[in-house]
């Protein structure tokens, strides 16, 4: 499926010989992951294409005139799709010339070199580990390492991911994003401008019955254990009074195994709670806290008259998602950092019969849709596995598997339209004039 790349700022800015280039801020999953000029991404996808050939989607074509600003928009629109597509072939996010190309560009934009470093990685129990990393060591490289100092077998790091996360007042759990496997997470850390952000480490699946694949590994269960400790702690999983005098008796005697057990049949294992926002279900202005798993979207829905509303919608009613950026971009001393101020996700929901699409007003917009996507590649499999005759290209956490499934599936469910508002023009900003492909 698509990753989260969206292009919502370009900017003009003087060459060394005197001329111009626009540079084109890209952002993933609502973040500042870098800043390119069209020239590198072109060649780029030479290098990629002398790889893979064909089987890449087209890439926006250089202009040897100068561009209109109907032209740059256009452009600018073509990269942004070109960005979100490539990253579509599981074989092409593996790729070397893939890696190291967006590694560079990550150290570039942010001027960090290329040396060792330590990194604490938070445990969902509160402990940190300190990894001795290299600054350029991706996501994916970095889990391998705390892996190994926590005893997590190799083969289930895929059920596990790397996220940026804080605590909050009253010290509340607020997940970010989810690290991308070719993400550098000491540069995110870095370059991320919310107090207080760390690295976490947690489970990344959705599904609580595939705890079952991780339980014959030790370092697996603590981690998973750690988690229903944490969710219970922070009220994402919500436990009756029986449950929770029975989960406190299995933590007395330290029977990790049995406590996880017990743990599936309480409400929201497992699941990811998103910061309170704001939602237009059953009407405008209503409070929502969202809780996602389990191939549902829980809703705790505070009506405008203060009063409250649990709605349940279900992913076998979903039709597709997007997000939309509603804000505006203003350039100072460069583009802010993050996108995550003025996001929406809307969704088609088949309810009585007919389609409607469902707002949620979030600044955990594109967290929200990685979860949806989650949900529905583990939906994929899980169909795979019941029916092999069917085929399908799924994409799971970076690893190419082929199976059989009706070709009406194969749809794209998410789009981004990062500019539904004009993106407001600061100094120096968006200024498409007579462009030059020289200056590119």
């Amino acid at each position: 499926m698509k990753t989260h790349f969206c292009i919502a700022l370009s900017q003009q800015r003087p060459g060394a010989l005197g001329g111009r280039h626009v540079l084109y801020s890209v952002y993933l999953d609502g973040f500042l992951f870098c800043r390119v000029r069209y020239s590198q991404l072109h060649r780029w996808n030479e290098r990629l294409r002398r790889v893979f050939g064909n089987c890449l989607p087209p890439f926006p074509p250089k202009y040897y005139l100068a561009m209109t600003a109907s032209m740059a928009d256009e452009r600018r629109d073509q990269l942004e799709q070109y960005l979100q597509n490539v990253t579509v072939d599981p074989n092409v996010l593996r790729s070397d010339v893939f890696i190291e190309f967006l590694k560079l560009v990550q150290l570039n934009t942010f001027n960090i070199s290329t040396e060792k470093a330590s990194l604490n990685i938070f445990l969902p129990d509160g402990r940190s580990i300190k990894v001795e990393i290299l600054t350029s060591d991706t996501a994916e490289r970095v889990l391998e390492v705390v892996s190994h100092k926590i005893g997590l077998c190799r083969e289930l790091l895929s059920y596990f991911g790397l996220f940026l996360i804080r605590f909050c007042k009253e010290d509340k759990l607020s997940v970010m994003k989810k690290l991308a496997d070719f993400e550098l997470p000491y540069v995110s850390l870095w370059s991320s401008e919310v107090e207080g952000c760390k690295v976490g480490l947690r489970k990344w699946y959705m599904d609580p019955s595939l705890d079952s694949m991780l339980m014959d590994c030790g370092g697996a269960v603590d981690l998973l254990y750690m988690q229903a400790m944490q969710d219970i702690e922070k009220e994402w999983a919500r436990p009756t009074q029986e449950q929770r005098q029975k989960l406190e008796a299995l933590q007395k005697e330290d029977n990790q195994t049995k406590f996880l057990e017990l743990s599936r049949e309480v409400q929201h294992y497992g699941y990811m709670q998103l910061d309170p926002c704001t939602c237009d279900y059953p009407e405008p202005g209503c409070g929502a806290i969202l809780s996602v798993g389990n191939d549902e979207i829980s809703c705790c829905i505070t009506l405008p008259d203060n009063q409250t509303l649990d709605v349940v919608f279900h992913m076998s009613r979903v039709k597709c998602w997007q997000v939309t950026f509603l804000g505006t971009l203003l350039d100072m001393d460069g583009p802010q950092q993050t996108l995550n101020q003025n996001l929406e996700l809307r969704f088609q929901y088949s309810e009585d019969s007919h389609w409607q699409w469902i707002v949620i007003y979030t600044k955990q917009a594109f967290l929200l849709s990685s979860c949806l996507k989650k949900m529905l590649s583990e939906k994929m499999v899980k169909l795979a596995a019941e029916n092999p005759e069917m085929q399908i290209e799924v994409p799971e956490e970076g690893k190419s598997k082929k199976y059989h499934i009706r070709q009406s599936q194969q749809k794209d469910y998410f789009s981004f339209l990062p500019r539904k508002s004009k993106v407001k023009k600061a100094e120096g900003d968006c200024v498409f004039r007579t462009i030059k492909e020289e200056g590119l």
